[in-house]
């Protein structure tokens, strides 16, 4: 990341919104855009952690999902469902995984239709590794205050229930 800018190029893409005319959606276009970039910031963090194990954010993530399983494995479908990606993507992540020793595929016992996905013992010590570290690197680190981060999870948990995410049990 270079040198901080001068001034906030979001809050003077607000007031160019307002200028133009559109007031009642710059303070929406403004926390709409602060959050991609807040994204992209976060993403950068997460992926420089990551780069000494080999991982990128997707395929970590894929780790850690199969890490909390039992038996450390899932159907290739439900590990897309539950990281919310196409499955298209697990795919391409377990290709890489598997050819890193990280995952195994094999055919679920019962349904010849469904492939599982197994965390390895090289997956399972890689993931714990990566984890401790963005945990300490990151996580403890992340530039929130403890009200920021209670906020954005009631905000942001707000924000994607209403958009159809995930639904609330009753």
């Amino acid at each position: 990341m270079g040198a901080p800018l001068p001034r906030d190029p979001i809050a003077d893409a607000q007031r160019n919104w307002e200028r133009r005319g559109w007031g009642e959606v710059a303070a929406p276009m403004a926390a709409i855009t602060a959050i991609m970039r807040t994204q992209q910031i976060l993403l950068g963090r997460i992926e420089e952690v990551l780069k000494p194990f080999g991982l990128t954010f997707a395929r970590y993530e894929l780790l850690a999902l199969l890490s909390f399983a039992r038996g450390g494995e899932l159907p290739m479908s439900r590990a897309s469902a539950l990281l919310q990606v196409h499955p298209t993507s697990v795919t391409n992540a377990v290709d890489r995984l598997q050819g890193a020793r990280l995952v195994q595929r094999s055919r679920h016992p019962t349904d010849g239709r469904t492939t599982l996905v197994r965390l390895t013992t090289e997956g399972r010590s890689l993931v714990q590794k990566a984890t401790a570290a963005l945990n300490s690197e990151v996580f403890a680190q992340s530039g929130f205050t403890d009200d920021d981060v209670e906020q954005l999870i009631r905000v942001l948990r707000g924000f994607r229930r209403r958009a159809g995410d995930f639904a609330d049990p009753t």
